[in-house]
């Protein structure tokens, strides 16, 4: 196996996991390999967001691209740097919930000239959302960093409002977003 593979799996205690995209990149001597390792260390220890806040995130970007492997790898991450079950298992439902939601408010955004589909009630339970054990504040900006994953700007703009609004400064917010953005890059790496 290539150096910065092993060294990257070490990193993030992957084992007994084969990649053929990286294989493809470890043959040509691809500097995208050292980039994309460099970027996930760096990524994981910035400096406005807390280490299990930075594995929490992760784990989401990971459970919402369904990457089992990465999954299991962030809730280890997670778990070491003082995450609950209740933590891991919120981190799991504000995904779920996000996938529903930014499908439902996309498609409203997209036909926002429709006035049956914007005044009609969703219809929709979140009481995660109302008492979160992660807490208000990161529960919204996990739910952001989902909807920016999604692709949502409706839920984007209204996360990004209600994290705002309780006082979450931008270069939290920015490194959020950074570390949801460079996750997924690891996971089509990984393919």
């Amino acid at each position: 196996m290539n150096e910065t593979i092993q060294s990257l799996f070490e990193f993030l205690q992957i084992t007994d996991y084969q990649s053929k995209n990286l294989e493809k990149l470890a043959e040509t001597d691809s500097k995208y390999l050292r980039d994309l390792k460099l970027n996930v260390s760096t990524v994981l220890k910035s400096k406005n967001l807390e280490a299990k806040e930075a594995r929490l995130l992760a784990l989401a970007a990971a459970v919402t691209d369904r990457h089992a492997a990465l999954v299991d790898a962030f809730e280890r991450m997670a778990l070491a740097e003082g995450a609950t079950g209740e933590e891991i298992a919120e981190v799991h439902a504000c995904a779920s919930l996000m996938s529903t939601n930014n499908v439902f408010y996309r498609f409203r955004h997209y036909l926002k000239g429709n006035e049956y589909y914007n005044k009609t009630p969703a219809g929709l339970r979140m009481s995660i959302m109302m008492n979160p054990v992660t807490g208000k504040a990161f529960f919204e900006l996990m739910s952001l960093a989902i909807s920016a994953l999604n692709n949502c700007e409706m839920c984007i703009r209204s996360h990004e409002h209600s994290v705002r609004q309780h006082e979450v400064p931008e270069a939290t917010v920015f490194d959020a977003i950074r570390l949801v953005a460079v996750i997924r890059s690891l996971i089509v790496a990984l393919g």
